[in-house]
């Protein structure tokens, strides 16, 4: 039977396995930075071109990170990708790895706070033209992309308002241009997302979340053909640094193993909560794509497997509500991360948003009675039962 053959969770527990000659169960962790060579002329010839299962420099890679890269790819249908030190560092070398002064690219508005920082802060400084459009709409995503545009960039699923892009019909635009398509697919997960299949080209996660799953490491990865990751994104990335630690490739291993049945578990939940909460009347709005009140329901449905494990809640009352209901809680913790075993909730207007003026948050949705909750893996009907009593006490 051929590894290509293989279903998801196959994958998740065996991809990418790399056996010492003590032929170990678990992976082993390579816990070096270097590598001996049995002559001058060995490392010059690695150094000239590295085999597949020859490394140099743990900043280059690593055996243990290797096994993570091969099997994240594996599971996303990618031909290849690079590990790196976090979610924001695979951002950043995702788009700077390609960009030139000069170079133009269009982005959802619609972003994570550090993502929109790399758009409007750090790309224009060095003279890459950006253009913001509202992600929902494809005829402004027309009307940006332009011949010689080099790149579009968006969340599958935007932080913290939940919107969904037609990713399909933005690859089309894009491509028609010439540009590439990188997607941000935290929220969408590796598991419920098909992003390259609907036409994307970089696909990039912040494997804190999900993958990791369980709050113990920073972690990132990029994903794509073999040509941009060895070509385009791995000098990048060779010569800046941003390289992940083999002991945090080890937990990511272990983390995809079981993936697959923890954000199952969790949109499942995710559901539930976000139907016992739709209609309360101290809610302005529940915002959940698995929901048929939502904007883009039809095309989450049709776009992703399972609607995801995040939910916002815009509780009428603002901040001071929002804060009451926060600090209310019993079993969920308050926290900026997501994509954890425990039910994690935040105030994205005074925190992973906070830098943004008024009139961007008033833009994107983002109000002060905003608070996104993470939904772990803990009882559906206890979560319910905590969030209820929380919105009794505003």
């Amino acid at each position: 039977m051929s590894k290509k053959d293989w279903k998801r969770r196959t994958t998740l527990v065996h991809g990418g396995i790399r056996r010492s000659q003590y032929n170990e169960v678990s992976e082993a962790i390579f816990l070096t930075q270097g590598f001996v060579y049995e002559s001058a002329e060995q490392a010059a010839a690695r150094f000239e071109k590295a085999g597949e299962d020859e490394f140099i420099y743990a900043r280059y890679g690593n055996p243990t990170v290797r096994m993570f890269e091969e099997r994240i790819a594996a599971l996303e249908g990618a031909e290849d990708a690079f590990a790196t030190a976090s979610g924001m560092a695979a951002v950043n070398a995702a788009l700077t790895s390609m960009l030139r002064a000069g170079d133009h690219v269009v982005s959802a508005r619609a972003l994570f706070g550090s993502c929109l920082y790399i758009l409007e802060e750090v790309l224009t400084r060095y003279g890459v033209e950006v253009t913001f459009v509202d992600g929902t709409d494809l005829d402004q995503w027309r009307a940006a992309v332009r011949p010689g545009t080099k790149a579009v960039f968006l969340e599958s699923m935007s932080n913290p308002t939940l919107e969904v892009i037609d990713l399909e019909a933005v690859a089309r635009i894009a491509h028609d241009a010439g540009a590439l398509v990188i997607v941000d697919n935290v929220f969408s997960t590796p598991v419920f997302s098909r992003a390259i299949a609907l036409g994307a080209d970089v696909v990039v996660y912040s494997a804190t979340k999900h993958i990791d799953g369980q709050g113990r490491v920073l972690g990132g990865v990029v994903l794509g053909t073999k040509d941009y990751i060895r070509k385009t994104l791995e000098p990048y990335l060779k010569h800046t640094g941003a390289a992940m630690s083999p002991f945090t490739a080890w937990l990511l291993l272990k983390g995809l193993e079981t993936m697959d049945l923890r954000v199952h578990a969790q949109a499942d939940a995710a559901l539930k909560v976000a139907q016992a909460l739709e209609g309360d009347a101290r809610l302005a709005r529940v915002i959940y794509p698995g929901l048929e009140s939502h904007p883009q329901h039809a095309l989450a449905m049709r776009q992703l497997e399972k609607a995801g494990t995040v939910i916002s809640l815009d509780l009428k009352g603002g901040q001071e509500a929002a804060f009451r209901f926060l600090n209310a809680l019993e079993i969920v913790v308050i926290s900026n991360n997501l994509g954890d075993a425990k039910s994690i909730v935040t105030h994205p207007a005074t925190t992973t948003h906070q830098r943004l003026s008024d009139d961007q948050r008033d833009a994107l949705g983002i109000t002060r009675g905003l608070v996104r909750l993470s939904v772990g893996l803990e009882d559906a009907d206890d979560l319910i039962d905590d969030l209820k009593a929380a919105l009794d006490a505003v």
